[in-house]
């Protein structure tokens, strides 16, 4: 029997006795939202019992099912900003939204021909919206039925997902690299039912031996399988070797680029450091609205000022 599985089961056994409490700070800042449940509080107190037997171990024993997932990660009330996530509540074809499903039809056309279900989103340059991209990509692939999504914020070095989501920075990414926590902890789920998250988690004073220390390998080979997409925000790729090395692990890579901003050089650079890494493509962010043929469509079609509210065919 493994020690993560001697450590669960004394940890139930000192509950039946009415002697297992909450010691983790993060657990207790954690629960005031969500409760967690009685699995993550085994998981927490398995962590507390031995550091080094976490469940991203290679012990048969310890493996990860969509079942397991589904009943044992953590649900919280995000509170997700409006104004950057455009699929929590907000109208069917607000301004920006139909162009994910363009991108989301794009994606599964692309599967048609290679195995495509982890894609790293990057960027040339920072503030380009490659976290934006990753957000809502995410939540646009949710939004058929019976999609499960796992987006992952790896971008170690300023995590932001978190903030735009509404919810947690850790436990998260940077915890389970360390060791410092499992699969099961890191992840957390909100209102939108199939939509999973991994935070950034504490700030990594080294993440890109973080990144290379085989863990994320790891972690991508044991929960790829067990959704349908997994979407990962990376740091820009200029800047930092954190993307190329997450590259390596991922089937595809998009690179996001803000229309106006930086030289053309730096976007070609930054494409050819994935050019043997499938890149899939270049994505435009921030075009002027009026450049949008289905924001004017949908408007003029939901418009009543315009045509009487029939469209216009």
């Amino acid at each position: 029997m493994s020690r993560i599985h001697e450590a669960l089961k004394k940890a139930e056994e000192e509950r039946a006795r009415g002697r297992l409490t909450l010691q983790d700070p993060k657990t207790a800042e954690l629960s005031a939202i969500g409760t967690a449940t009685q699995e993550g509080v085994l998981a927490n107190a398995a962590k507390g019992a031995s550091t080094s037997a976490t469940a991203g171990s290679d012990d048969g024993a310890d493996q990860l099912t969509l079942e397991v997932i589904k009943t044992q990660v953590r649900r919280f009330e995000w509170n997700p900003n409006p104004t950057t996530m455009l699929f929590f509540g907000q109208e069917a074809y607000a301004p920006g939204t139909e162009e994910f499903r363009t991108l989301r039809t794009r994606l599964y056309e692309m599967r048609d021909f290679q195995s495509l279900r982890t894609v790293l989103i990057t960027s040339a340059s920072p503030r380009e919206g490659k976290s934006f991209m990753a957000a809502n990509l995410a939540q646009i692939f949710v939004k058929q039925p019976d999609r499960r999504v796992l987006l992952i914020d790896g971008d170690l070095r300023w995590s932001r997902l978190h903030l735009s989501l509404g919810t947690f920075f850790t436990p998260g990414l940077s915890d389970y690299l360390r060791g410092e926590a499992n699969e099961l902890s890191i992840m957390q789920r909100g209102p939108l039912d199939n939509l999973f998250f991994i935070a950034g988690g504490k700030q990594a004073s080294d993440p890109a031996e973080l990144i290379a220390n085989g863990r994320l390998k790891d972690l991508l080979l044991r929960l790829a399988p067990l959704f349908d997409w997994v979407i990962i925000d990376s740091p820009p790729a200029m800047a930092v070797s954190d993307p190329r090395m997450m590259a390596d692990l991922c089937d595809g890579v998009l690179l996001v680029v803000a229309a106006g901003t930086g030289s053309y050089e730096i976007v070609q650079k930054a494409r050819q450091q994935f050019n043997n890494k499938r890149l899939l493509g270049v994505v435009l962010n921030r075009a002027e609205p009026r450049r949008s043929y289905s924001y004017q469509y949908y408007g003029s079609y939901h418009d009543p000022k315009e045509g009487n509210g029939k469209g216009k065919g």
